[in-house]
């Protein structure tokens, strides 16, 4: 039986733990988050919200984790803010299945030191291999203690099967609201060029990088023209991502394209090529990247 999102609201309310979203695009998953922060700060409580959708994110750019701490007084902007950032380095969890999962795991724990109520919009991919592979790992790493699937009909029943064969979750069911504005796929590609654009900026400032900052490391003897247009996480010394840089090759030489050049230790490398004018993504296999295999 479907639960409606006003009851799903009470209840997430007065509970505690992490809750994990999941649906479709266009099921009403982010709808639904919001939805449930407003509820728990309603109620006066401090709430930690995730956004893991990697390719529709509404904390942090494009292909990051982004983690924001809510307590019950609204303020302007506070999205536009995040807590936290984790680089995974793809819109499309298919092939980052790991560096997702692990980013949110650890954006649930640092999380989880701040407030007690801890809310997951999870990618998107509800079916398949890799739909069904993540939704397990994010289970087995977050430990939740709800589980709430939004669905037009029967899409997410292996994953709900699944969820409630391996774990002991509570699983909640909730069907998608029939005034659901839904996106176009040209709108959905031009927020996401849009996002892109904000967190590189229009013009950002070039750095000339050695080989020796990315992660994974680059082989002895590689074609660094191999990196250009290669988007990558721009990290701090404690491992966190402060925002995204796009690589550039020139005469042998490469520089990464970033607003945060300043706190910059390390660079990892992403799984695709971003083009700075368009902001047009190109899947990138990084094993083919590296070692032309």
């Amino acid at each position: 039986m479907s639960v409606g999102f006003d009851e799903l609201g009470q209840r997430v309310s007065e509970a505690s733990g992490v809750v994990l979203v999941f649906g479709e695009a266009d099921s009403g998953k982010t709808t639904l988050c919001h939805h449930l922060l407003d509820a728990a700060r309603d109620a006066g409580r401090t709430v930690a919200y995730i956004d893991a959708d990697l390719g529709s994110s509404t904390v942090g750019p494009p292909a990051c984790a982004g983690l924001v701490v809510l307590g019950p007084e609204r303020q302007p902007d506070e999205f536009e803010h995040p807590t936290a950032l984790r680089f995974v380095g793809s819109t499309d969890p298919s092939g980052v299945v790991l560096p997702h999962s692990v980013a949110v795991a650890t954006l649930v724990h640092k999380a989880l030191e701040q407030t007690d109520l801890v809310i997951v919009d999870t990618s998107s991919v509800v079916s398949g291999v890799v739909g069904q592979t993540l939704k397990y790992h994010l289970a087995e790493l977050t430990n939740p203690t709800l589980a709430i699937g939004i669905q037009r009909g029967h899409e997410l029943d292996p994953v709900i099967s699944m969820l409630r064969r391996f774990f002991s979750i509570r699983i909640a069911e909730a069907v998608t609201p029939p005034d659901l504005a839904l996106q176009s796929p040209v709108e959905r590609t031009d927020r996401r060029a849009a996002a892109f654009r904000k967190d590189l900026g229009d013009d950002p400032a070039r750095w000339r990088v050695q080989t020796t900052v990315f992660a994974p490391t680059l082989p002895d003897g590689f074609d660094v023209s191999r990196l250009d247009s290669m988007l990558v996480g721009v990290q701090d010394d404690h491992g966190a991502c402060l925002g995204l840089g796009v690589l550039e090759h020139s005469d042998g030489v490469i520089k990464v394209a970033t607003q945060y050049g300043d706190a910059m230790r390390g660079l990892r490398l992403g799984s695709i090529r971003l083009d700075l004018g368009s902001y047009a993504t190109t899947r990138v296999r990084l094993r083919e990247l590296i070692f032309g295999v």
